[in-house]
């Protein structure tokens, strides 16, 4: 009997090892609210929580072109080397243009270093900022805002100068729901943090389920994210990113 209890202890952690080490990307269309004409089709590459994790080949293969790329904090945890943040910079780069907001396990590592690798390698930071895209005069608002955890985000600020009616937004954490205001314009929220609470038993999870929530007049995006923290495991929350077409 025990030995049969040990096999089953094995082949679980087996599968959740494997669970914690996909190269999964989620293909998503979603229709948002006041979204310019030339944006239809627009694809936003999402990924959030890589921590430790090596971008690879596969995951470029998989997902293929997109018109930027987003990620949504925890690039980093303790121990991550700038050379690794440097090569999966440079990977994501082939997918599209690389921009990234700041997450808690971001703080783990020297900042002033993390920020100069990110921008020696032609990434952009959005730290309570925004970036206006343009197309044939019409105008897509991204907003990224610093991590919740340490008070530092600013949403006030971070929507400020934005021009259009039709915001994205980036945070690492999904409770910026508490503070979003419909005169804000935001449309649609892309967020990590939870990892789905990593390790589920059906319902039961220690965080967020990660998946899609409409929450009125914004959509919200709860990432699994791509990597794992403090145990390389997953069960009922694999790892992911995604591809995300706007409608």
């Amino acid at each position: 009997m025990i030995y049969i209890f040990l096999l089953a202890v094995f082949t679980l952690t087996v599968f959740m090892y494997i669970e914690a080490h996909r190269n999964s990307v989620s293909l998503d269309t979603i229709n948002i609210d006041k979204l310019p004409g030339s944006f239809k089709n627009f694809k936003i590459f999402f990924i959030s929580d890589i921590h430790r994790r090596t971008i690879s080949k596969k995951l470029i293969e998989i997902a293929g072109k997109a018109d930027i790329v987003i990620i949504g904090g925890d690039l980093v945890e303790k121990g991550v080397t700038m050379d690794r943040v440097e090569d999966n910079i440079k990977m994501l780069s082939k997918i599209g243009p690389v921009h990234f907001v700041w997450g808690n396990n971001d703080y783990d590592v020297d900042i002033t270093l993390l920020k100069n690798t990110i921008l020696n390698n032609g990434a952009i930071i959005l730290d309570n900022t925004n970036i206006s895209l343009k197309r044939n005069n019409e105008v897509l608002d991204i907003a990224g805002i610093n991590d919740l955890s340490f008070g530092r985000d600013r949403l006030e600020d971070a929507v400020r100068n934005c021009s259009s009616s039709c915001r994205i937004l980036i945070s690492h954490n999904p409770d910026i729901s508490r503070k979003i205001r419909e005169e804000y314009q935001v449309r649609l929220v892309l967020s990590g943090h939870t990892h789905g609470g990593q390790i589920r038993l059906g319902p039961l999870g220690i965080a967020k389920r990660g998946g899609w929530y409409d929450e009125g007049y914004y959509k919200l995006l709860v990432s699994n994210g791509f990597g794992a923290t403090h145990m390389p495991l997953r069960l009922g929350a694999p790892c992911e990113a995604h591809l995300i077409t706007l409608g």
